[in-house]
């Protein structure tokens, strides 16, 4: 699954060596924050059924009020008597004086210390949340009735078991029918330690069954009342949100990320199985601070959108639809694929052999070549957009991700597309063409040299340039010369690719393969004593990333 600054193409990644699938979506030009994915079971669903960004926040959420509670019983039924020595000696006068509330406040502690190592997912949330809502009932109402009260005169007000309960519904939310039984479940706690009180006196003086009822009974019922009715309007507000989030046929179902301009969704369609990709960018061409669209503006959208959408190459995402949402943003609802961006698959395999690159870089240039064709420069090559895959019965095909920040070549300013702005470099700094980092106009040749600098990457796991700041990155790929990729290496490098990846990273872009069609040739050229074969692939892929 990857996302570029700009746009952002959601994709399923294959399987780890461990036999876990993760997420990998860089934040932001130049940054990457790779991000876990955690699938949802049916059971999962049936126990919370709430939108998944907010079921992702429920662990956060019931860590804090655990500590809150841990806080709150300490100030309310520690703090004061330990500042004064007669009712320091009084609390430690015997156990049912400061027991509950050290029990009470161990086990908060213990729930908050227990969700923060954990990585639970959101059914185990919600059950360690329902409980601990119960027995921190218990541990309030042992507190409060387990001592020697006088229960012979009028009581009046409410336990802090109700004010417990009624916030923790609407901190940690959850299906109604099960708040409405954790909250009775909770309510219990006030009667039964309240009789359990009343069993040690003399039933002379014990209040009658009535008093007790209105007091310790019927006022909870109303609160458990209430805890429905507050459950019940967080759940319907929870359902209303993922109803909205539908954009055309499709219906969001996951944020699995954010970066740069815009969100990263999964997707289902309303009608057909076919679970797709989409991509949510903000307008930089926003005319107002609400998100409205001008007229102008989504024209030139639609127009870029067809544009990217006449693109038939197999090695290039497949665009399903797109459009603009009531906020303003754009998206594209993409192809959904298996496997692991360049990036990744470097980072966790190592270089590659020069042959498998070559096969890399020829899906590539088939990719680039009929965007050239259509007028098409993408800008956002870079190892992150290059996604290889199982695809069908082939392997390591090659998928050319996010020409959302595409643009027709020689675009003046009066001619900018929806998506982008004069006067702001758009690109990736450690993998930009030196006229496309000083800001001049781009062609083709500014994804060959990007090309090159994938190839670089491929061949040697390093990257062209390394500085400590996206603007000294930016200087080196306008200025610096890099060393050929056979010195920063071990592997066996062709003399011919080592020659052919320096010209792709010329200065002057009439020094580099004018097209990703000469590219291509070039690459076709270069001479090796062993090929890398759709049987090797499938042999890789079954070694290292079995489906």
């Amino acid at each position: 699954m990857t996302a570029s600054r700009g746009s952002e193409t959601l994709l399923v990644p294959a399987g780890r060596d461990e036999r876990q699938s993760d997420t990998g979506v860089p934040a932001g030009a130049g940054g990457r924050a790779y991000l876990r994915k955690r699938g949802r079971s049916v059971a999962d669903r049936a126990t919370t059924a709430l939108p998944p960004d907010l079921l992702n926040q429920a662990a956060g959420r019931l860590r804090i009020l655990a500590l809150l509670y841990a806080f709150t019983f300490f100030m309310a039924a520690f703090f004061p008597s330990l500042l004064f020595p007669a009712e320091r000696e009084d609390l430690f006068a015997r156990p049912l004086n400061w027991a509950p509330g050290v029990i009470s406040i161990a086990v908060a502690l213990a729930v908050a210390w227990a969700i923060r190592g954990a990585r639970l997912g959101p059914r185990a949330v919600m059950v360690v949340a329902l409980v601990f809502e119960v027995s921190g009932s218990y541990g309030i109402a042992a507190a409060e009735f387990l001592q020697a009260l006088d229960l012979r005169g009028p009581w009046t007000g409410l336990s802090w078991v109700a004010v417990w309960t009624l916030l923790f519904n609407v901190v940690v939310p959850t299906q109604p029918r099960y708040a409405v039984l954790a909250a009775l479940a909770s309510m219990t706690s006030v009667p039964a330690m309240v009789l359990l009180s009343l069993s040690a006196f003399p039933p002379e003086i014990a209040p009658n069954g009535v008093t007790i009822f209105f007091t310790f009974f019927f006022p909870y019922l109303l609160v458990v009342i209430m805890a429905y009715v507050g459950a019940r309007v967080v759940y319907t507000l929870g359902k209303e949100v993922s109803r909205a989030r539908e954009l055309g046929s499709y219906r969001l179902v996951q944020r699995l990320g954010a970066g740069g301009m815009g969100e990263v969704w999964k997707a289902d369609h309303r009608l057909l199985a076919r679970p797709a990709a989409i991509k949510l960018i903000r307008s930089p061409l926003a005319d107002d601070p609400l998100g409205a669209v001008s007229d102008d503006t989504r024209r030139r959208f639609e127009r870029e959108a067809q544009l990217i959408a006449r693109l038939r190459s197999p090695h290039t995402v497949t665009l399903f639809d797109f459009g603009v949402a009531d906020d303003g943003s754009f998206y594209y609802v993409m192809e959904l694929l298996e496997g692991l961006d360049a990036d990744r698959m470097i980072r966790r395999f190592g270089p590659m052999p020069a042959e498998r690159v070559v096969s890399v870089l020829r899906q590539i240039c088939h990719s680039l070549s009929e965007a050239e064709s259509c007028g098409l420069v993408h800008r956002d090559i870079k190892p992150a957009n290059i996604f290889l895959c199982r695809y069908g019965e082939d392997h390591d095909f090659v998928k050319v991700l996010d020409f959302g920040i595409a643009k027709p070549a020689h675009a003046t300013s009066e001619s900018q597309t929806a998506l982008t702005m004069a006067h702001v470099i758009r690109g990736t700094p450690a993998f930009i063409a030196p006229e496309q980092a000083l800001g001049g106009d781009v062609d083709g040749r500014a994804d060959i040299y990007s090309t090159g600098c994938v190839a670089y990457w491929l061949l040697t796991g390093e990257l062209v340039f390394t500085a400590d700041t996206p603007m000294k990155l930016l200087l080196a790929h306008a200025h610096a010369v890099p060393d050929p990729p056979s010195r920063k290496t071990e592997l066996p490098i062709p003399a011919e690719l080592d020659a052919l990846v320096m010209a792709c990273l010329a200065k002057e872009r009439e020094q580099r393969p004018k097209a990703a069609r000469d590219l291509l040739e070039r690459l076709d050229a270069v001479p090796f004593t062993e090929t890398w074969t759709e049987e090797r692939a499938r042999e890789w892929w079954k070694t290292h990333l079995p489906a």
